[in-house]
């Protein structure tokens, strides 16, 4: 039986929640940007991503987009809120505004008859607090577990449902999200809201400290003149610790493991604690030694190949080599930026160029936080911590 559901927010785990249960069901995308929403509505992604685009163009979906929350939040059985949450350094938490003017609205347009599902990461206790705001038990938080560039994919074959609550609706939306996807063995957990909210950011925790574990490998290696790769493989073949998410870089970055790991670390204040902030200061550190490294190199020009964080990635939200670029402008260093994705002459004050030969010709090095084909002919004048070749 098809459900009416409507999705706030047309970012990644908007778009990809919302092309997955179109396939079934009627799906409503409620979005303040009208450039979005005439996009959606002529089935073009809003978003670049290429799983998400062959969507979009290859499949017939049951999804549309609207301005308007009155046509979208009344007859929903189920409301998903897919808002961002920025982490605010000032009060050194998550801003939930957004998602609570989303509830608000909600209140006024749907009073809570349908299921609220969160799926913007919050901080422990937030949907507690909001059920007790509006006197309802309607809003409970569904962890997404997405990675950039394949938001699409990782709905389809989740590696778990988590849902923050036990109540039949719940259940039901479960059971929905597991009817849509494609892994048969899928396991659904349920458990309180603060416990799948810290399960979210536990997660991502626990992804970035193994990013800082391997960099900080990488980084005794360059100091010692050894081999990274001899001893990640060394280490990685042993089946408790695994050869996955392995691979040096830089430092961690992209929207979501910077915030949570700052969120988590807020969360436990007055709690005694040394991993979760050694997360943190150890990617610093990262990048400061990755900056001085190349600053020893003693080349006066540097490209910085791509601005993104990983590979076939569009996102250089946080990213670590935005950081090297600032460290290395410190150091007087001339920069030149190769970014076909950026449409400015100018990126932090340094010319960005989108001709490749071009830009590999103006520079004595090049920077590059994940290799690409386009430089396999001058692999030679490439700085790279891409060991693996994979993100």
């Amino acid at each position: 039986m098809k459900k009416k559901i409507t999705i706030v927010g047309a970012g990644y785990v908007g778009i990809s929640l919302g092309i997955i249960f179109s396939q079934e069901h009627d799906v409503t995308i409620l979005e303040l940007d009208p450039e979005k929403v005439n996009l959606i509505n002529n089935n073009k992604s809003p978003i670049n991503d290429q799983e998400i685009i062959q969507k979009f163009e290859s499949s017939s979906l049951n999804l549309c987009a609207n301005l308007d929350p009155a046509q979208c939040l009344v007859d929903a059985e189920f409301i998903i809120i897919a808002a961002p949450t920025n982490f605010d350094e000032k009060t050194n938490n998550f801003d939930t505004s957004t998602v609570e003017s989303i509830l608000e609205l909600i209140e006024d347009f749907n009073h809570f008859k349908s299921l609220i599902v969160i799926k913007s990461t919050v901080p422990i206790g937030f949907t507690r607090s909001q059920q007790r705001k509006f006197n309802t038990k309607n809003i409970v938080f569904s962890p997404e577990f997405l990675r950039e560039g394949t938001a699409l994919h990782d709905n389809l074959y989740p590696s778990r449902i988590i849902i923050g609550d036990t109540l039949k609706k719940s259940r039901d939306f479960a059971e929905l999200l597991k009817s849509v996807s494609l892994n048969p063995i899928c396991p659904i957990l349920y458990m309180g809201s603060d416990e799948a909210e810290s399960a979210k950011l536990f997660s991502n925790t626990y992804l970035a400290m193994r990013i800082s574990f391997f960099n900080e490998i990488d980084s005794f290696c360059l100091s010692k003149e050894l081999d990274t790769q001899s001893i990640i493989e060394g280490i990685s073949h042993d089946p408790r610790i695994g050869n996955y998410y392995n691979n040096p870089s830089f430092g961690y970055g992209g929207y979501c493991l910077p915030k949570d790991t700052k969120q988590l670390n807020s969360d436990f204040t007055n709690i005694p604690q040394k991993i979760i902030k050694a997360c943190i200061d150890s990617n610093k550190k990262r990048k400061n030694f990755i900056i001085q490294h190349i600053t020893s190199l003693g080349f006066k020009s540097v490209g910085i190949f791509r601005l993104s964080m990983k590979k076939d990635s569009h996102n250089s939200r946080e990213s670590s080599v935005i950081d090297i670029i600032q460290g290395l402008k410190k150091k007087n260093i001339s920069i030149v930026i190769f970014e076909p994705d950026i449409a400015e002459d100018t990126f932090l004050g340094f010319k960005i160029i989108n001709n490749f030969q071009t830009f590999e010709a103006n520079v004595d090095l090049i920077v590059a936080n994940r290799f690409d084909p386009l430089l396999e002919d001058v692999a030679e004048k490439v700085f790279t911590r891409d060991i693996f070749q994979s993100n």
